[in-house]
């Protein structure tokens, strides 16, 4: 039976994920930006938290850590690399690694770029990808500690995963990552076709995570960096994939 994943908006516009293995009961809370609404939804759902996931260190994805294990103890898993920046960890991983709520297996994936240490876990058997700040709706993470060539990197392992994975990202960015995309890919029906929905479920409240990986390949530009059309819309037609998502990415900072 795959995971029962509900999405949990924090702050502003962060969100956690709670993905519940209704067989044994336990459940993994992935990033904590803040404890109070992940305590309602747990409460709400009659939940026990077993593992929380920590992605990276940036604050508004641990800071509410203590707060939630103070109300909810449970076993801390963070990436080895980043662990001295990360709040105490009961597990420390690395790419190739494994993962185990009760019997739902993840696999450890390292998409450094956003910050070096950056992990995604993909559980296939969910058919499910949590990747925080590394590859988002319509949008990556901005470079803060790694290059474009690391980044794309990343994102060419989770473009690899079977298009019917759900990716779970940390942010509500979608709105203003459609307004960018349709400037460097305008002509792309999906594209077009996505943005009108992405516009009407944010008209209505409703999150745009998860998104599936067939969407995010057919629309996202951060994974287009192949595509001739936008090739020929940026000039860069006979530059490597990692070049043209240099581009991409410098032209979404000056967004």
């Amino acid at each position: 039976m795959p995971l029962e994943i509900a999405t949990i908006p924090c702050l502003s516009d962060n969100y956690a994920f709670l993905a519940h293995d209704a067989a044994s009961g336990a459940t993994l809370c992935v990033d904590v930006p803040e404890a109070g609404p992940i305590i309602e939804a747990l409460d709400e759902r009659g939940w026990t938290l077993s593992h929380v996931l920590l992605t990276h260190h940036h604050a508004d994805h641990v800071q509410g850590l203590a707060a939630l294990l103070a109300d909810h103890p449970a076993q801390v898993i963070g990436a080895r690399a980043d662990a001295h920046r990360l709040p105490a960890l009961d597990i420390a991983v690395a790419e190739g690694d494994r993962i185990s709520i009760a019997d739902q297996i993840g696999d450890v994936i390292d998409v450094s770029g956003h910050t070096l240490g950056h992990i995604a876990v993909h559980f296939p058997a969910s058919h499910a990808v949590f990747t925080a700040d590394s590859l988002m709706a319509l949008g990556c993470g901005r470079l803060f500690e790694g290059t474009p060539e690391q980044m794309w990197h990343s994102l060419k392992k989770l473009m690899a995963l079977p298009p019917e994975t759900k990716v779970y990202s940390g942010h509500e960015y979608t709105s203003s990552n459609a307004k960018f995309a349709l400037t460097v890919d305008p002509d792309n029906p999906d594209l077009i076709s996505r943005s009108k929905a992405i516009e009407t479920a944010r008209n209505q409240g409703r999150p745009t995570v998860p998104s599936t990986l067939a969407d995010e390949l057919a629309t996202n530009p951060f994974l287009r960096a192949a595509d001739p059309a936008i090739r020929a819309h940026l000039g860069l037609a006979g530059a490597t994939d990692a070049a043209v998502f240099a581009e991409i990415r410098a032209r979404k900072d000056a967004f």
